[in-house]
């Protein structure tokens, strides 16, 4: 069985992005037109301001940048490291380098321009404002990118158990479920832009990732290099010989024995006139 990281690996996530982005430029516009549909406004016209101003809001900069950066910041501060926050950096620089430079680069119109007819080349944002870069979603590589580049932080430094990766998991999948679901409720953007939009932030935060790790195993190489060198050129205490194997060791020195003193050694005594022999 293919396991998740092998199916969210660059290769794979660039291989459809790049599918995805072909089939939209001309196969699937039709199709596109045909799913597409203002939907709200049809359905539940008094809810559109809400589902605009509230739901839709969760995948904006609005809401997501500063749940990153109120992640980042607090990590860093925790661990004392500036490894969160240059990931927070690179998150959002991702975001407006590669799916900020795809939506100018393919200049695709939005349903809602005047031309409605999807074709990419056709937009631009001199002409069309928002609505002539609509590909791909920008909430939708935000739900992934933005939120998922939050919850591999607290992976790696909160080290949460298998409970918290779980729901960690589930609120990526609902977020992203919720960015979706609205923006084509809502009709502001063709089916396949939201899907374009997903697998371009997967792409972007799977690079950020890849590139962290690797850095990380770096910087661990490097330490263990150092302590290794450090070991070597540390110098080394001389080891006493061996005692060979049946060997007596070698006897201790007796403890001089004070000299005995007799008895009565050292005491005067009375001095006695002789006696007269007759």
């Amino acid at each position: 069985m293919v396991s998740f990281r092998r199916l969210t690996s660059l290769p794979v996530l660039i291989g459809a992005l790049v599918l995805v982005t072909y089939l939209a430029a001309a196969p699937l516009r039709e199709f596109d037109r045909s799913l597409h549909g203002f939907w709200s406004d049809e359905l539940t016209p008094r809810w559109t301001d809400f589902l605009d101003q509230v739901p839709n809001a969760v995948a904006g900069q609005a809401v997501c940048l500063p749940v990153l950066l109120l992640v980042a910041f607090t990590l860093a501060w925790k661990h004392r490291t500036w490894r969160p926050v240059l990931i927070a950096g690179a998150t959002e620089a991702g975001f407006y380098g590669v799916v900020g430079g795809l939506k100018l680069v393919l200049a695709r119109t939005s349903p809602k321009a005047d031309d409605v007819s999807g074709r990419f080349f056709n937009g631009g944002a001199e002409e069309h404002g928002w609505y002539g870069m609509t590909y791909p979603s920008g909430h939708a590589a935000e739900a992934i990118l933005i939120y998922g580049a939050a919850a591999y932080l607290l992976v790696v430094y909160s080290r949460p158990d298998s409970r918290l990766r779980r729901r960690l998991g589930w609120a990526m999948t609902l977020i992203t479920i919720n960015a979706v679901a609205v923006a084509y409720y809502l009709g502001y953007h063709w089916p396949s832009d939201l899907i374009g939009g997903m697998l371009t932030g997967a792409v972007v935060l799977r690079v950020i990732i890849d590139v962290d790790q690797w850095l990380a195993r770096r910087r661990a190489r490097a330490a263990w290099q150092r302590l290794e060198r450090t070991r070597e050129a540390a110098p080394v205490a001389p080891r006493p010989a061996p005692t060979p194997v049946g060997a007596a060791s070698p006897a201790a020195a007796p403890a001089p024995v004070p000299p005995r003193i007799p008895a009565g050694h050292g005491h005067r005594e009375h001095d006695r006139e002789p006696e007269l022999v007759p």
